[in-house]
C-alpha cells in the first residue's frame, strides 16, 4: 500500500474550496488534474455520497480507465472516493484557518499489480508528486477565480471539453 499526503493554505474560505471540488466536480475536476482525459459522470444530478463517475488519464506514459464512486461528504469540511474495485482512495479535506482553507488531499493506493512491484519506490515516488500537484493547482485555480472571476471558463471548464453526463 501506498500513501501520499499534500496541504497548502489557500485564500479563500472553507465553503469556497468545498464547492469548487464537490459541488463543481464535473467542471473543474480536468482543470486541476490535467491527466484526466475524459470524464463520464455515470450518476445524474449533482455529486453525492453514491454518485459514480469514470475517468480515463494518461499519467506516466501509461493510459487508465476506472471507475470510482463518492464514499464520503461532508460540506464544506470533506469530500471522499474510492475506486469501483477498491485499488485507490482519494480525500480531499478543508480545515479553516482564520479567513482561509487548509486544503488536504489524501491519496492511497491500497494495492499494486504483481507486475509493477519492481517499481513500488518509484510509484511512490510518482503518487506523492502527484498530490503536491494536485493541490497546488487547486490553490492555484481556486486563487486565482478569486481576484479574476472572468478566468473560470478557461478552455478545460466546460463540459464540452472531455466531460459527459449520461
Amino acid at each position: 500500500m501506498h500513501k501520499a499526503r499534500a496541504s497548502s493554505l489557500i485564500a479563500a474560505p472553507p465553503q469556497i474550496v468545498y464547492d469548487f471540488i464537490a459541488v463543481d466536480f464535473a467542471r473543474n475536476y480536468r482543470r486541476w488534474s490535467p491527466e484526466v482525459q475524459r470524464l463520464d459522470m455515470l450518476t445524474p444530478g449533482p455529486l453525492r455520497v453514491g454518485s459514480r463517475a469514470r475517468q480515463v488519464r494518461f499519467d506516466q506514459g501509461r493510459l487508465s480507465d476506472h471507475t470510482f464512486r463518492v464514499v464520503a461528504m461532508e460540506p464544506p469540511r470533506r469530500v471522499s472516493f474510492a475506486e469501483s474495485a477498491d485499488r485507490f482512495r482519494i480525500e480531499y479535506r478543508m480545515e479553516p484557518v482564520e479567513e482561509q482553507t487548509r486544503l488536504t488531499f489524501l491519496f492511497e493506493l491500497r494495492r499494486v499489480e504483481f507486475y509493477m512491484r519492481p517499481f513500488e519506490k518509484l510509484i511512490g515516488v510518482a503518487i506523492q508528486e502527484g498530490a503536491v500537484r494536485v493541490v497546488g493547482n487547486i490553490k492555484r485555480l481556486i486563487e486565482l477565480e478569486s481576484t479574476h472571476p472572468d478566468c473560470r471558463q478557461s478552455p478545460l471548464s466546460g463540459e464540452d471539453h472531455g466531460v459527459h453526463r449520461r
